[in-house]
């Protein structure tokens, strides 16, 4: 009787169940809209690795530990990460430079989605001044991302840091805020010279409230327009965040609009 009670019961529950999922409309788009395909991305985020990633001098260093580990004979794996919040590719809050900017939960996601122009500058430049930026096709563009002599180089896949990366000046960083960009991206650990006497280009473009992701892996595009989708963690009340960064050729199909 026990038995035949509890297989009852088991059979109400999955009556229920199976009247529950019956009814749940099926999603559906809205009109004249596509779903976002899959293919034909490229994945421009550093991998985190300790001993690989560059860290910038004086920065926390990437320590990675297992807990436990099923190849050891655990039954199961568990792990803990101990890094700098602007370690590998990563996003610049104005927080980190503004005393009382936004942390990166509290910058608009809009900023990380949408259209972006990948600027190619000669391996010879480490400033890029006004001038240089003006030697190049970027005005009108949403998102500026820099592909310069680390990128060329490997830096972002080399242990060792280097400290004569290519940086962006006070002067260009001032025609890209007046130009109302919506993000700056870069590929080394740090948009700004080595040891510059003030950090005026994160001033500047923070000050505007344009975030800076830093650390991209760009050695698999070349200039032109992409569709970008770079999101940071969401962490409360920090100046900044590790994301993951993905890029495609606008002339592919459906671009990315948020």
């Amino acid at each position: 009787m026990r038995h035949h009670v509890t297989l009852s019961r088991a059979l109400l529950v999955a009556g229920l169940w199976g009247c529950t999922t019956q009814s749940t409309p099926p999603v559906t788009l809205p009109s004249g809209a596509s779903r976002l395909p899959v293919d034909n991305w490229l994945d421009v985020t550093a991998t985190l690795a300790a001993g690989r990633t560059p860290v910038y001098d004086g920065d926390a260093p990437m320590v990675f530990t297992f807990l436990k580990d099923m190849r050891k004979g655990d039954a199961l794996t568990l792990s803990t990460y101990a890094l700098g919040a602007h370690s590998g590719t990563h996003i610049d809050a104005p927080m980190h430079f503004v005393k009382d900017g936004a942390s990166i939960d509290k910058v608009d996601v809009a900023a990380f989605i949408g259209s972006a122009r990948v600027i190619e500058i000669a391996d010879s430049v480490q400033q890029i001044n006004a001038a240089e930026l003006n030697r190049h096709d970027w005005k009108g563009a949403e998102r500026i991302l820099f592909s310069t002599r680390s990128t060329a180089r490997g830096w972002m896949d080399s242990s060792t840091f280097h400290r004569d990366f290519a940086y962006i000046t006070e002067d260009a960083a001032q025609l890209l805020a007046t130009a109302g960009v919506k993000l700056v991206g870069v590929d080394y650990i740090s948009a700004e010279q080595f040891a510059a006497p003030a950090p005026r280009a994160h001033q500047i473009l923070l000050g505007k409230g344009i975030p800076i992701v830093e650390g991209l892996d760009l050695h698999r595009t070349s200039a032109g327009d992409y569709d970008l989708i770079v999101l940071p963690l969401k962490v409360a009340g920090h100046e900044g965040a590790p994301a993951r960064a993905i890029m495609r050729p606008v002339n592919t199909g459906i671009s990315v609009t948020f």
